[in-house]
């Protein structure tokens, strides 16, 4: 779905903004899946690592690496910052708690 989002939709909302929280989710499903990571640190930190790949656009990364004409790098680090893209990392850091939180019960 995440692919999908990023290869072809082209709106003002769905790509940049549904497309982080559930990127968040993605990472979050696959740092519990792969390491022994509690709930709150693995949300933590799959919040940071799409706070982290935000700020590499703020600095142009890509460009600084000479990537921007990879697809594949450019897909999957982006390649403009945006503010609000930190409520959607936040956002899909909280939906993965939540749940967590659900699947609990």
């Amino acid at each position: 779905m995440e692919v999908a989002i990023a290869l072809f939709v082209r709106d003002r909302f769905v790509r940049p903004y549904l497309g982080d929280v559930l990127a968040v989710v993605l990472v979050y499903c696959g740092l519990r899946a792969v390491l022994p990571l509690r709930v709150l640190p693995a949300a933590v930190l799959a919040f940071a690592i799409g706070a982290l790949i935000e700020i590499g656009q703020g600095v142009n990364l890509l460009d600084l690496l000479g990537m921007r004409d990879n697809e594949v790098i450019a897909v999957v680090l982006g390649g403009s910052f945006e503010w609000l893209d930190f409520v959607a990392y936040a956002a899909g850091a909280l939906i993965a708690l939540m749940v967590e939180r659900f699947i609990r019960r």
